[in-house]
């Protein structure tokens, strides 16, 4: 028996396990409901069924799903997945799978509210690039997940539905923008939500939840539509429970777009490919070391202990970062300016109905002038340059996703770190949002919990669009480590 043999017998009788219960159907990965959805051992309509039943179970204590389409259409959508099987159709990647879309991503004849009173019943007439191509590769889209005022802080709470708590512990937040989808996942009531990400929308949510989150390389997912084709700072990508789902799921979302001017001209079905082929001895790793940033001890204790894992994968670490002067004043002036064209015209008359983090920006952004963005742009591209240069020496770098454990999802944002004032809402987010205004791609995989209970992640950032390259020392590292399995005590 060949070892292919062998791990197929495994990943078979895992199924068939799995299959017991309704609860195990919603923890299974998205790449095996697919592979026995295929071989006829799960029907479509059973998959859906165990997902309706989990969030009717578990959605009340935690708030992540805020608007879920009916569940008939649910389940004749599913129903049709099956009868298309029976007749030798497979619909694509995604056939017949649940797939939960976040608040900000327009979903044709579903309503989109991007957690604003002003679009509380807004129905839009068409679906953005990322939900076309869930649709077009067989998923059902389930409703859609909770995230904070027009995405805006990392911290999910709205007027319109209230706060995400964190499924570990209810007391805290969830983190966000892309709360809602990372608390679904890991409570097991969706295998696969999207996300976006500007300054760790798709990083922290995963990083405080347990799960896994990706912000690709700008242009590798599409982000029509916009009105700024050329920025670089926003891209949409997957969060999912491990880093096998994670890759797969990036495998339909990526693609070119003649549409966006910025996009990567490749096809997403390499990243379909097997994970575990890599052998990453002698491959150099910088661990960081405090990246000038004040942190939480347990943080930055438990993201440094990892040295060990990787060393244990054959990696060569070595204590080294990048300088990243310059990287809070680029992403603030860039985030000033972009949200400046985002409300600046509708807040003169809805100026009561925009939270203060847009009245902020506005303000903020009326302030730039064109030589002073020539500028951020020239520091920007000597940043770029800079980690360009530190990467020659490194393949990775390593460091926490953010210098914070969870916090009370009654405070909106941490007004100080070990004592060190924040001045801003953004400020405690600067190590995710570092990463973002360099462009490379960076992955959140668990890596530890603290000693209350709380998800530690992890960031892998690797070199300029080396996406492949972080998904696979991501899931060498979750093989070797296997934290992603400890799942929230409210879904037991």
């Amino acid at each position: 028996m060949t070892r292919r043999d062998t791990l197929m017998l495994g990943v078979n009788a895992a199924i068939s396990t799995m299959l017991n219960s309704s609860n195990d159907i919603c923890f299974m990965r998205a790449v095996d409901i697919l592979d026995a959805l295929r071989k006829k051992k799960l029907s479509a309509r059973e998959v859906m069924e165990a997902h309706l039943k989990q969030i009717k179970r578990v959605n009340p204590k935690v708030n992540a799903i805020v608007t879920l389409a009916p569940e008939d259409q649910l389940i004749a959508r599913a129903i049709a997945a099956d009868e298309a099987l029976a007749k030798g159709q497979w619909l694509g990647p995604l056939h017949g799978l649940p797939v939960a879309v976040k608040d900000l991503h327009e979903t044709s004849g579903m309503r989109t509210t991007y957690g604003s009173p002003l679009h509380k019943d807004f129905i839009p007439d068409f679906d953005c690039r990322v939900v076309q191509r869930e649709k077009a590769a067989g998923a059902i889209i389930l409703g859609k997940t909770n995230v904070p005022e027009f995405g805006l802080g990392s911290q999910t709470f709205n007027k319109v539905f209230g706060p995400t708590h964190n499924p570990y512990d209810l007391t805290k937040t969830c983190g966000g923008s892309t709360g809602g989808g990372a608390t679904a996942l890991a409570c097991g009531m969706t295998p696969l939500a999207d996300g976006s990400d500007m300054g760790g929308s798709l990083r922290n949510p995963p990083n405080f939840c347990n799960v896994v989150g990706l912000r690709s390389s700008p242009g590798r997912v599409s982000n029509v539509p916009t009105r700024m084709g050329w920025f670089t700072l926003s891209v949409p990508g997957p969060v999912t429970r491990n880093v096998t789902d994670c890759a797969f799921f990036l495998s339909v979302l990526a693609g070119f777009d003649h549409h966006s001017p910025i996009s990567i001209d490749q096809p997403g079905t390499p990243f379909a490919q097997p994970l575990g082929e890599r052998n990453f001895k002698g491959v150099r790793v910088a661990m960081f070391k405090d990246m000038g940033l004040p942190w939480e001890p347990e943080v930055k204790t438990a993201v440094q202990a990892q040295r060990k894992v990787f060393e244990g994968l054959g990696c060569t670490m070595i204590d080294a970062e990048p300088d990243f002067t310059d990287a809070n004043e680029c992403f603030t002036a860039l985030r000033h300016w972009s949200t400046e064209l985002a409300f600046g015209d509708l807040l003169p008359t809805h100026s009561d109905q925009l939270n203060e983090y847009i009245h902020w920006h506005v303000e903020e952004g009326r302030k730039l002038t064109g030589p002073y963005l020539s500028r951020i742009e020239a520091k920007r591209t000597a940043l770029f340059q800079r980690l360009c240069g530190f990467k020659n020496e490194f393949d990775f770098f390593v460091l926490p996703v953010n210098q914070v454990l969870p916090f009370d999802v009654n405070t909106h944002y941490p007004k100080e770190i070990a004592g060190v004032q924040m001045e801003n809402y953004i400020a405690w987010m600067k190590s995710a949002y570092y990463i973002s205004v360099t462009g490379n791609p960076a992955i959140s995989v668990p890596c530890a919990f603290s000693a209350s209970g709380l998800p530690i992640g992890m960031q892998i950032v690797g070199r300029y669009h080396d996406d492949w390259g972080v998904l696979q020392l991501a899931y060498a590292f979750e093989q070797a480590t296997n934290i992603a399995a400890r799942r929230p005590s409210i879904v037991a």
